[in-house]
């Protein structure tokens, strides 16, 4: 039986769960790197939010891939949740944004993803725990229920807080199913 391993920054480990039987190597991070860009994603109700977003990452010196939308026209938050998710979970990114109106429905379809822990943010502390906690490596915002500004605070506090380790690892460690 092989265990399924994982990388934290640029080190293999174990993974916590016997249950594993795959050599997937899913990426866990404690901080988030420049040297990567940021996956953003977004149904038509999180548009603008996504542009603002995007164009704040973009001046704090981060590259964006967006994976859309590209308009307030209605759309299926799937077909944007999705490659935003697969980009995460293929480590070609350091971490993502979605938006929704709810963030509901972006944060189950990015959560069906093995390497993803999408975190759904509707607080400043919220935001904080997913990194610190949860080692989220999705940010989901709902843009029907939070100020655009404050979402632009969330991603901040998501970007600058670290996973805290610890008890909170070998939780992280027991999430994935097979």
């Amino acid at each position: 039986m092989l265990n399924k391993t994982f990388l934290r920054n640029g080190v293999e480990t174990p993974a916590i769960n016997p249950k594993f039987e795959s050599t997937k190597i899913f990426i866990l991070m404690s901080d988030f790197s420049k040297q990567l860009p940021v996956a953003i994603g977004s149904d038509h109700a999180g548009f603008e939010y996504k542009e603002a977003i995007k164009k704040h990452l973009e001046l704090a010196g981060w590259q964006v891939r967006d994976f859309g939308t590209r308009s307030t026209d209605s759309v299926d938050y799937p077909d944007y949740a999705h490659p935003t998710a697969a980009a995460v979970e293929a480590g070609e990114v350091a971490f993502g944004v979605l938006i929704c109106g709810s963030a509901n429905g972006v944060a189950i379809t990015a959560n069906k993803h093995q390497g993803v822990r999408a975190g759904l943010c509707w607080d400043h502390e919220v935001a904080k725990l997913v990194r610190l906690h949860n080692d989220a490596n999705i940010i989901c915002l709902p843009a029907r229920f939070v100020a655009l500004q404050y979402a632009i605070q969330m991603v901040e506090t998501f970007v600058n807080t670290s996973f805290e380790g610890g008890r909170h690892g070998t939780r992280v460690g027991k999430m994935a199913c097979m």
